[in-house]
């Protein structure tokens, strides 16, 4: 079926598959300075406040940069931002849609306690209270679902760290690691390229009609986040995810029971793990031989930025595939909309 032009089209009504065969075309946007946010000056720590879509590129940075960055970088999924957050904090209001409520009360707390204040959304809300606020703003290309346009928004952040000197080469760096993937011919991936020669379609039409849980080590723990969260909103399909080293003092006891769970086992695999973590891989699939076998995806690239891409990129198209072998369509999100109508 994956084979079929007319199929995939029945279901990907919005080509999906084109959108994710141009995810490096987001690393290379340009964000202009922004008027007043290089008066903001260094903070002491930095905290972004969103959830969803909107929290991803926090996310993404902090696997990417984490050892770079001075300073600490916290993610605030909720109304409320933590009770350090001052006059030395950067409050990143990261809103997609830019009407996000938890972000908008966030941003509220952190006008309160005079904290440093950019705002950063496609428009919305976010972006008239910002004008009302004077707060500096990095405006996204608009016309995505928020899971869609994450590296636009790592791009934005990362510009905005190293405007503030908080790191240096991380604009060049990712505008490289997009022209690298750009050139590992995604079109592998792509609807015209036949299933036995698609990695892509292969391991979709494997998990089809399972639960899935997705393991990496630390350099891909962002990744398979990020395929967990493609899983269930782009394919409708029930799906967690864990990392090594924590999974193995807990949720690799959990495996016992029940025994014929129907979980399918995705394993992401970098040779930038450390030694011990690789190793854990192998001695966990030795034990749970009997009860999985999981797929295994190894990391193209030389550096954990240029992994972390392509096992991202090759995600977003498993689960899209998954969405047309669901006979879903892998653009909308119709119960999270009237999830948010029925809030009020």
């Amino acid at each position: 079926m994956l084979d079929q032009a007319d199929y995939i089209a029945r279901y990907d009504k919005e080509d999906v598959l084109g959108i994710m065969g141009k995810l490096p075309e987001q690393l290379a946007y340009k964000f202009e300075e922004v008027e007043g946010y290089k008066e903001l000056g260094k903070p002491a720590n930095i905290v972004l406040a969103g959830v969803g879509g909107s929290a991803q590129p926090a996310e993404f940075i902090k696997t990417w940069l984490g050892e770079k960055l001075k300073v600490p970088f916290v993610i605030a999924r909720d109304y409320s931002l933590p009770g350090f957050v001052g006059k030395d904090t950067l409050v990143i209001a990261s809103s997609y849609s830019g009407n996000t409520e938890e972000t908008l009360s966030a941003l509220k707390e952190a006008e309160q306690v005079g904290a440093k204040i950019v705002v950063m959304a496609s428009g919305g809300k976010l972006v008239e209270a910002a004008k009302a606020g004077g707060h500096p703003a990095f405006v996204l290309p608009s016309a995505f679902q928020p899971r869609m346009a994450v590296l636009y928004a790592v791009k934005a952040v990362a510009t905005m760290l190293e405007q503030l000197g908080l790191v240096e080469g991380a604009v060049a760096e990712l505008e490289s690691a997009g022209e690298w993937l750009a050139q590992q011919n995604l079109e592998q991936w792509a609807g015209k390229t036949p299933q036995k020669e698609n990695s892509a379609k292969q391991i979709a039409s494997e998990l089809v009609g399972h639960p899935v849980v997705v393991y990496a080590g630390p350099v891909l723990a962002f990744a398979a986040m990020k395929w967990k969260i493609a899983f269930n909103e782009n394919a409708k399909n029930i799906s967690f995810y864990n990392y090594f080293p924590e999974l193995n003092h807990n949720e690799f006891q959990g495996w016992l029971n029940p025994q014929k769970s129907g979980l399918k086992v995705v394993e992401l695999r970098s040779n930038l793990d450390h030694e011990r973590v690789q190793k854990r891989f192998e001695v966990t699939n030795q034990l749970h031989s009997s009860i999985f076998k999981p797929i295994e995806v190894n990391a193209a690239g030389e550096t954990k930025l240029e992994q972390l891409l392509w096992v991202i990129a090759l995600g977003e198209h498993v689960a899209t595939y998954l969405a047309v072998l669901n006979q879903v369509d892998p653009m909308p999100v119709d119960l999270v909309e009237e999830f948010k109508k029925r809030l009020g």
